[in-house]
């Protein structure tokens, strides 16, 4: 047994871990704000379901979380909202689709600022390397969420940002007949049609926060 140990390839465990841990750190904080913002606008949904809870396993679709680790964006299982709880349908669920986007950008911020102290602070041994990498892909795979989250494709949180601007007829039915637009979202993935846009983008808006962490850097050293 200690031979088939020995002889195991921990490379693996370790670079699987560095991919897991940080995809479920985005896709957990992300649903949250969408539940914690509908609660705040009057919807109890989300937590009636559990669903304002930090526990990754609540939140997991599988198949989106295998996304993010292969192609670096995915979705997660998406929390209950019930617009009619709040005073205004349409404008709370816009505000409540676009908090996932945006606590991802919060989420990649703090994660390049960590970096940014790490690497000016702690000596740079195999395991502080190690976690600093595992820091820097969190905040690139949150970023690659927010992108991918923003494309007015429905059920993405774009569609629902998009769909408040339109007449209250038009919104309505649109929003009857939304679930059916995941199976315009799997085409889409599967033919790679956007993926060259969505990867230009994260990388331009990565880029421009990372210089939080060059930042941070050159104030403490």
């Amino acid at each position: 047994m200690q031979d088939f140990f020995r002889e195991l390839d921990w490379s693996i465990l370790v670079n699987a871990i560095l991919s897991i841990i940080p995809a479920l750190i985005c896709i957990t904080l992300h649903e949250l704000a969408h539940g914690y913002t509908a609660y705040r606008l009057g919807d109890q949904t989300a937590k009636q379901a559990g669903r304002l809870t930090l526990n990754p396993i609540k939140h997991i679709d599988i198949w989106g979380l295998l996304m993010m680790l292969i192609a670096s964006f995915g979705w997660a299982k998406p929390v209950p909202i019930n617009p009619s709880n709040f005073k205004n349908p349409k404008r709370g669920m816009a505000i409540t689709a676009l908090a996932g986007p945006v606590s991802n950008v919060l989420i990649a911020a703090v994660a390049l600022l960590i970096y940014g102290v790490l690497v000016a602070l702690v000596p740079m041994t195999e395991v502080w390397n190690t976690i600093c990498g595992m820091v820097w892909r969190t905040a690139y795979l949150s970023v690659a969420l927010a992108v991918f989250n923003i494309l007015p494709i429905p059920p993405l949180d774009g569609s629902k940002v998009l769909f408040s601007l339109l007449p209250d007829s038009a919104y309505f039915k649109l929003m009857r007949v939304e679930k059916f637009g995941f199976i315009l979202l799997i085409v889409i993935v599967r033919t790679g049609i956007f993926s060259g846009t969505i990867g230009r983008l994260t990388d331009w808006l990565f880029v421009s926060l990372s210089g939080i962490a060059e930042l941070a850097y050159k104030l403490l050293r």
